[in-house]
């Protein structure tokens, strides 16, 4: 009797350990996660085929392998990038595959860097009406409903300019505040490049445009002037708010001066648009919820006359 009840102790011990194992396991998935562009690809093979042309793609095989690299690695304590919390950040898609269900670095940046993980949204965003619905079988209503829903779950969509911007500005404004900002510094001194002036339509309306809409889903528009006006201040409010954050984290002097930097030509920007109110509340107060108000007020504004002088020539798109 006394072994049988030994045994049983046991097997109830296996099976406590199984449930709170599977429990953990939940909690664990509970967190959105990456899925990668294949998960993109079927509905959006013509976005898929520009990020594949550019450096955002290309950077996979070729950025680990840049002599910079190397120190900046060496100097945070690093010996390889795409198994570096501090380099996947920014510079990889971190994606979870099956059957393993291992988390690694599958891809450069791509969809999921600007419109958020889509494990929790994109079985939403994929529902057209239907088991075997298409996209061009779907209803106005029901479009408007299936990306409400997508929003609701997580997803960044391609009109929310100002989210989109804030996710570009932590990385190339070497701000992301999911990395401590001492190992910012000590990157910015062995060599990390930033660039301070940073402008959203310079780099967004060029290589990487990717603006496929109804009712010609083939054609990759370009913005209207009054679009890339709104582009312009969406990028500098955000821009604002990544740089002032990133200044209140840090005492390091080098990287202080750089996010200066930034600021500063942020500030220059916004202070054009006088008749916008909402700017200069801003300025004073470089919140999220300041930069949102901003970007609510001037929706279907035409700001071209007061900024248009800053605005980057198409020549210079990258």
């Amino acid at each position: 009797m006394g072994a049988r009840m030994a045994i049983l102790r046991r097997l109830i011990a296996v099976a406590f350990a199984a449930v709170i194992l599977g429990l953990m396991a939940t909690a664990s998935q509970a967190e959105p996660s990456n899925l990668g562009p294949k998960a993109c690809e079927e509905c959006h093979k013509s976005e898929v085929a520009i990020w594949e042309m550019s450096k955002h793609f290309s950077s996979f095989r070729e950025v680990h392998k840049v002599e910079k690299s190397v120190a900046i690695l060496e100097a945070v304590g690093e010996d390889n990038m795409r198994r570096s919390d501090v380099c996947v950040a920014c510079h990889y898609t971190v994606s979870i595959r099956p059957p393993s269900r291992a988390a690694r670095a599958t891809a450069g940046p791509s969809c999921e860097g600007c419109h958020g993980p889509a494990s929790d949204w994109v079985n939403i965003h994929n529902n057209f009406g239907g088991a075997n619905a298409k996209v061009e079988d779907e209803t106005p209503a029901h479009r408007k409903e299936r990306l409400d829903a997508s929003q609701a779950a997580g997803m960044i969509i391609a009109s929310a300019n100002y989210a989109i911007a804030a996710r570009c500005m932590t990385c190339h404004g070497l701000a992301n505040p999911d990395v401590d900002a001492g190992v910012l510094a000590t990157m910015l001194k062995a060599g990390h490049p930033v660039k301070e002036s940073f402008e959203l339509v310079q780099y967004s309306q060029g290589t990487v445009r990717h603006r496929f809409y109804r009712p010609n889903l083939t054609q990759n528009a370009q913005m209207t002037e009054p679009e890339r006006a709104r582009l312009f201040v969406e990028g500098h409010a955000a821009k604002f708010v990544s740089a002032s954050v990133a200044l209140a984290r840090s005492t390091d002097e080098k990287y202080v001066a750089v996010q200066t930097a930034r600021r500063e030509h942020a500030k220059a920007a916004l202070s054009r648009i006088g008749s916008v109110p909402e700017a200069a509340a801003l300025l004073a107060a470089p919140t999220e919820d300041n930069a949102r108000r901003l970007v609510a007020a001037i929706v279907d504004r035409d700001l071209t006359p007061e900024v248009d002088t800053l605005l980057p020539n198409p020549s210079t798109y990258k």
